[in-house]
């Protein structure tokens, strides 16, 4: 997989590297609440430790070839992240992670920022299926496979831990290359 994508002279995905722990966890801390309602890992993202830890994971999964972590740049800023997440080669699949900084939202960022990673999914890692799933209630995030032409599939009941024992149920979009041409 390519390590910079360019979707737009001012956009680009970049892949994550140590450095940018820093920068990633600056956006969650301060966009607690913002990103928490929808992104559980936040309330476990307590210090740059836990950024760290989890760059340092995305780079290892890169170099193994299991899992592609980028950051989204807006002209060479870090304003999100997306990634694959379980790549499986063998059945030739993936689903895709996503979040932005809240000041970027609505502008299409995210839907050009999907668009161009599954197209590089497909090409460069010949996959055939690629998954997103969205917290029931999140419109912004749903409406991403909504307009990308994605098929609902159904719901994952109980498919994310939230935190003080209770969990929440996920809508499964699917896409296949073979849908795409």
């Amino acid at each position: 997989m390519k390590r910079i994508i360019t979707i737009a002279p001012d956009l680009t995905l970049k892949a994550i590297v140590e450095s940018d722990a820093i920068r990633m966890y600056n956006i969650i801390d301060s966009e607690r609440e913002y990103l928490g309602e929808w992104l559980p890992f936040v309330q476990f993202t307590n210090k740059v430790e836990d950024s760290k830890g989890f760059v340092e994971m995305a780079v290892l999964n890169r170099k193994l070839k299991k899992d592609y972590v980028y950051k989204i740049c807006l002209n060479d800023r870090m304003i999100g992240l997306i990634g694959t997440k379980e790549v499986d080669l063998i059945n030739k699949s993936t689903e895709i992670g996503y979040w932005l900084s809240k000041d970027y939202q609505q502008k299409g960022i995210m839907t050009r920022a999907v668009d161009i990673l599954i197209n590089e999914l497909y090409d460069n890692l010949n996959l055939e299926r690629i998954q997103i799933c969205c917290a029931i209630g999140n419109e912004k995030s749903i409406n991403i496979p909504k307009r990308l032409g994605f098929k609902l599939e159904g719901t994952k009941r109980n498919g994310e831990w939230i935190g003080n024992y209770q969990f929440r149920d996920l809508l499964v979009f699917s896409k296949l290359k073979s849908e795409t041409e």
